[in-house]
């Protein structure tokens, strides 16, 4: 049975951290190097008490309403999060009260970051496909920057907060083709927050910094830039080129990439290195910033209204676990 996605909305948080003010808090950085290095030129921060369930509401309602969708035949939903409100119950069910859904609807979280939106479209189409559901709300929303170290320059200039909604039905705008995904848990350690859950529930409280500055913190994100630059870039072309194969096409069949929107200069460097022509390439982080497993679903909606997308588009995911997915959409 085919799946498709039908519609996609999304909510920024009201609350804008521009490249200004972080040059006011680092004037070791420069506006110009953040615009022209990173490729953002601010990003939404979520409020003190505003949390990924709030933002998820936010984005399904505007879904709701932005694509006619009646929230009756809604009849599964896929919270993607790796910022929940609770460790239990599950942010999906609360998400299912607070839209008013129906009780017979299935509600599960997964945990995922940068790959999610990828894997949460592969759950969807299954559940479609073994007959279990037939409206698959799928929404992604991420509160990283209450994972951030305030004195954290270098990922306060990349990460921005979002949540999306995309509606997955038998029948749609996109086709959802074959998808290829992977794992290598070897890499965790390099994208982690290491204290608050069960393994290490206590928090340490201890800051160091590390030989650029930067605090280096058990109790915040921490990201060792050089790392997930490599896996990236090993990662990324043979997850193009399975992806590729899995559904029979070569580069030449694909009209549009979407990657994951990491930062301009590693996506820069990816489509260098596997020889994706600049025209069929598209950017969309300079005015929200890396919203983690939101960032392909918004550039989608963007790129959509922009330009009218039509043919293949190749979605390309990948980050922390590590893991990484591709699929292909075909759109009509």
């Amino acid at each position: 049975m085919k799946a498709f996605i039908k519609g996609i909305s999304y909510y920024l948080p009201e609350k804008i951290l521009t490249n200004e003010q972080l040059v006011s808090e680092f004037p070791e950085w420069t506006i110009e190097k953040i615009a022209d290095k990173i490729g953002i030129r601010q990003r939404h921060i979520s409020a003190c008490y505003e949390t990924a369930l709030d933002m998820a509401v936010a984005a399904s309602n505007q879904l709701f309403k932005e694509h006619e969708i009646d929230r009756s035949t809604i009849d599964f939903v896929l919270l993607c999060t790796q910022s929940p409100d609770y460790y239990l119950p599950t942010t999906a069910c609360l998400l299912q009260d607070k839209l008013n859904l129906s009780t017979t609807c299935g509600a599960l979280d997964f945990n995922l970051g940068c790959s999610g939106f990828v894997y949460g479209l592969s759950l969807a189409k299954g559940l479609i496909a073994g007959n279990i559901a037939g409206n698959v709300l799928l929404v992604t929303s991420e509160t990283y920057s209450k994972h951030i170290h305030p004195n954290d320059k270098s990922n306060r200039t990349i990460f921005g907060d979002a949540a999306a909604a995309t509606l997955i039905s038998r029948e749609g705008i996109a086709e959802i083709l074959n998808f290829s995904l992977g794992t290598d848990g070897k890499g965790a350690e390099n994208l982690i927050v290491k204290s608050g859950a069960f393994k290490h529930p206590n928090k340490t409280n201890q800051v160091n910094c590390d030989e650029d500055g930067n605090p280096v913190s058990d109790d915040y994100l921490y990201m060792n830039g050089s790392e997930i630059f490599s896996f990236t870039l090993e990662a990324v072309p043979q997850l193009v080129t399975s992806t590729l194969k899995v559904n029979n096409m070569s580069k030449d069949d694909i009209d549009l990439f979407v990657f994951h929107q990491a930062n301009k200069y590693m996506m820069d460097f990816l489509r260098k290195k596997i020889k994706i022509v600049p025209e069929k390439f598209y950017y969309c982080m300079e005015n929200s910033g890396n919203t983690v497993s939101s960032t392909i679903p918004i550039a989608l909606y963007e790129a959509q209204k922009e330009k009218e997308i039509s043919g293949n588009v190749l979605l390309a995911g990948f980050g922390v676990g590590y893991s990484w997915g591709g699929t292909i959409l075909k759109y009509k």
